[in-house]
């Protein structure tokens, strides 16, 4: 049966190979505007539009509000008072001019915006202290901790926007995180206090553009809870090089979110692209107060540098459905796809396709146990895990392994897995699991 299903695909292959370039076009065309799972994608995918401040109101500079462009100087308390005045008179844009600004925490409100100059930079202190302790969510879980640099809780039509930089000032806490691991292998990410860059809690119809987001100390954007969120255009770096590298700084950390459109972006990083969270734990897919799917989520047209996965379902997810990745050139990556199975968690994996990736990789479908802080919590069964659905389509690159996966049974299943003309190091790669 396995024969006789590749032969059907590399003869599907074929015809597709003849078929009139505009047959193909619009056969592709076809497949672009369907989810894996066979439904329709809705044209909110296809509005890329960046954001154009002119039409979101009154424009605040900072600096005419009694900031000062001063890089050693903290401003958080004048920095927040310009956006409660911008909030308390009907909402507007918070402009960084070109400089650089200091800052703890600062929390956005409904009607305000960011927007950062060509040449601004907003700079997070790097003493802990100046960042606020509060209930949050970090690493699928709930618990006080402290909050981003920038921060957006329960908004409505929020952007960040502009060729400025938000810069996590990250290397302190990086030489501390470092120095925790030398004294105890076992200490936790969270054991290390740092604040992340961008968080985005229960928010509506976000968008980021053109914005440079670097060094962060900790997740570099993380969206909980949102929907419709864009990032269009962004540039996101942390360092996996000298003099230190940036522990745990994922690129973007989508956490319970319903349609997330990721187009155009850079990305290189010390850590995680793109990571899909939603819960950990034996009984994460009970909590549905806290814990959920992310569902609808396409990251296309971006360039990656390195990273150590491209796209990575886990470590803390309980379900992942209709994810695409496409039309990506990536240098360098550990990995293209990374299902974490995590065995003290319950997750379901389904309905990912990955098409037309370029570049380079160590491996390209990697799936094995993640046992980083494992915990049954008392439960006595290792919980079940599942991968459906997942078709690697298109895709040629430079790499070592293409498929490096591990069988666990007791643990976890893979099934319909399809590998559809790619090439590894001009080899041709064609395989299914049923």
């Amino acid at each position: 049966m396995r024969n006789t299903l590749r032969m059907t695909i590399l003869l599907v292959a074929a015809l597709l190979a003849c078929m009139p370039a505009d047959g193909r076009i619009r056969k592709q065309r076809q497949k672009a505007d369907l989810w894996p799972d066979g439904t329709e994608i809705s044209a909110w995918f296809s509005d890329t539009a960046h954001v154009d401040i002119s039409t979101l109101g009154t424009p605040y500079v900072v600096t005419d509000y009694g900031v000062k462009e001063d890089s050693t100087l903290l401003q958080t308390e004048a920095l927040q008072a310009v956006i409660d005045r911008a909030a308390g008179e009907g909402g507007g844009v918070i402009v960084i001019p070109k400089g650089t600004f200091l800052s703890g925490s600062l929390f956005f409100r409904q009607g305000t915006h960011l927007h950062l100059c060509e040449g601004a930079r907003l700079k997070g202190s790097d003493f802990i202290g100046d960042f606020a302790l509060m209930d949050t969510r970090m690493e699928g879980q709930n618990l006080k901790y402290f909050m981003a640099l920038v921060n957006a809780i329960g908004l409505d039509g929020f952007t960040i926007s502009g060729k400025g930089t938000i810069d996590g000032n990250g290397e302190r806490y990086w030489r501390s995180f470092w120095l925790r691991r030398q004294y105890n292998r076992k200490c936790t990410n969270l054991e290390e206090m740092r604040p992340r860059l961008v968080f985005l809690d229960s928010c509506l119809n976000v968008t980021l553009s053109d914005v440079h987001l670097m060094n962060s100390p900790f997740w570099t954007c993380h969206m909980y809870r949102c929907e419709n969120v864009k990032a269009l255009g962004t540039y996101t770096h942390a360092p996996s090089d000298g003099p230190v590298k940036a522990p745990s700084c994922d690129a973007f950390d989508v956490d319970v979110c319903t349609n997330v459109l990721i187009h155009g972006c850079y990305i290189d990083v010390n850590d995680d692209a793109v990571a899909l969270k939603g819960g950990k734990g034996p009984w994460a897919d009970r909590d549905t107060l806290h814990n959920g799917a992310n569902r609808n989520v396409i990251i296309e047209n971006c360039s990656y540098g390195f990273c150590h996965g491209a796209l990575t379902c886990g470590s803390e997810s309980i379900l992942d459905h209709n994810i695409i990745l496409r039309n990506c050139h990536i240098d360098g990556a550990n990995r293209i796809l990374w299902l974490k199975m995590r065995p003290d968690t319950p997750q379901r994996y389904e309905y990912i396709t990955v098409q037309n990736i370029t570049g380079s990789a160590t491996r390209f479908l990697y799936v094995h146990p993640w046992t980083q802080f494992f915990d049954l919590q008392g439960r006595e069964d290792i919980p079940y895990s599942t991968s459906a659905h997942v078709v690697l389509r298109d895709c040629h690159l430079q790499c070592n392994t293409f498929l490096d996966m591990e069988e666990k049974p007791e643990q976890y299943e893979v099934t319909d897995l399809q590998v559809i003309n790619c090439t590894m190091n001009g080899e041709r790669v064609d395989q299914i699991i049923r």
